[in-house]
């Protein structure tokens, strides 16, 4: 197993400002201490895969986190997961008021694999129009409070959204603090609900703001904070790089893709229907995954050739079912994988056969941790140009090495057919 070394803790009181962004790419690695700080020295080698990961000086049993959402509402389903195996909770988001948050029924919509939408065919997509969590803070507290009493040593992550007011999220960055919360994760990334209220992706889409923002929160947090990121934006390197400039510890890509489940052809009306209407919701499922694995690829690019990665982690989310699909983000630099829409469809149990799958992933490639592969693939991608100059290079390469006739002055005669197959044009 592997050994750790504290190298220090520290809490930050000054921020890095954010407002140079646009310009041209510095030319140094950004270097900053975070609030709490590990060192993981291998040990032995192990002949059993060891999943576990230190993130922003946590210690996960295993990479896979509670996606925050219905699976982390509350502390019975939270205590089902750790109970489970999971290696980390993010509970579902809170608020100051939720007497503000009102949900509707139907709030969900499916996509399945089948000809017509079969009712029998494999959901592959979700939409999801809710809400964050409409139960009372204190109420919320309370149960973060109990859960860290009773699992010391687990990983519970509150997740917060507030209105655009400083003293109202640090407020809010205080009392979840108080629970005895291991992190806190800052939705800045949902795609419906009260973005007239500057909530949710209103922020994360809007640089400005979420530097100020991003300022208030870590201002007033001790523990890591790691901002949620959306994808409904052209280039999400911008705000994750604003983020982590503004003191975050860690990014998180991605949340649901803004969307319209369908048209019912029957009844005209949009699905999820609700007393004959809908509104666009959050997309999310198996057949995100691919979008996902895109954005979390660009940035862990930006983070790679920008950040200090030591100081610095990247969650991945989207569509993971299958522990091939945790591999794919962690290939492409994710330190831990979340899961929220999988749990709802398949249940807390499915953390044992992501564990399990992973495992397999690792012993085909003689991995003995997930920092033996973290990353790996980044590697290989580049842009389209220099795929066109590479091809080109290796056909020419190939051409130099090509063995065989190459003219009919060569023909000798024998072994006619062997000859014949081996001409190559000019």
């Amino acid at each position: 197993m592997a050994s750790l070394s504290f190298t220090g803790t520290h809490i930050k009181t000054g921020r890095s400002s954010a407002s140079g962004f646009g310009l041209p790419r510095r030319p140094t690695t950004l270097i900053r201490p975070s609030r709490v700080s590990f060192k993981v020295h291998a040990s032995e080698a192990q002949e059993e895969p060891d999943l576990s990961v230190n993130v922003n000086g946590l210690r996960l049993p295993n990479p896979f986190v509670i996606g925050s959402g219905p699976p982390g509402t509350n502390y019975t389903v939270m205590k089902r997961a750790f109970d489970e195996g999971w290696g980390g909770v993010i509970a579902k988001t809170v608020s100051l008021d939720a007497a503000k948050v009102i949900n509707v029924t139907p709030r969900y919509a499916r996509l399945r694999a089948a000809v017509n939408g079969s009712a029998k065919g494999e959901i592959i997509g979700w939409e999801n129009i809710e809400l964050i969590s409409d139960r009372p803070l204190e109420t919320m507290l309370k149960e973060f409070k109990q859960l860290k009493e009773e699992y010391p040593n687990r990983i519970l992550i509150a997740s917060i959204m507030e209105e655009y007011n400083k003293s109202a999220w640090q407020e809010l960055v205080d009392r979840v603090e108080q629970t005895g919360v291991d992190a806190i994760e800052v939705n800045f990334s949902c795609p419906h609900g009260m973005p007239e209220r500057k909530m949710g992706a209103a922020v994360g889409q809007d640089c400005a703001l979420l530097e100020e923002v991003c300022g208030w929160i870590n201002e007033k947090a001790t523990v890591p904070v790691w901002a949620k990121m959306t994808p409904n934006i052209t280039d999400i390197t911008q705000p994750a790089r604003v983020a982590l400039r503004s003191g975050c510890e860690g990014v998180a890509a991605i949340n649901t893709i803004m969307s319209v489940m369908g048209i019912n052809l029957d009844t005209l009306h949009p699905e999820p229907c609700v007393e004959g209407y809908s509104t666009p919701g959050g997309y999310s499922a198996r057949a995100v995954h691919p979008i996902a694995l895109g954005k979390v690829m660009n940035i862990a690019k930006m983070m790679k050739a920008e950040f200090d990665l030591n100081n610095y982690s990247l969650s991945g989310i989207g569509g993971v079912e299958k522990g091939g699909d945790a591999a794919e983000f962690i290939l492409l630099g994710a330190n831990t994988v979340q899961v929220c829409t999988g749990v709802m469809m398949h249940g807390y149990g499915l953390v044992k056969k992501l564990s399990a799958e992973l495992k397999d992933f690792m012993r085909k490639h003689n991995f003995k941790s997930i920092e033996d592969f973290r990353g790996v693939s980044l590697q290989y991608f580049t842009t389209h140009t220099d795929l066109v100059r590479r091809q080109q290079e290796a056909i020419k390469q190939r051409k130099a090495t090509r063995k065989g006739l190459q003219s009919d002055r060569e023909w000798t005669g024998d072994g006619f057919v062997k000859e014949s197959e081996s001409m190559v044009s000019n």
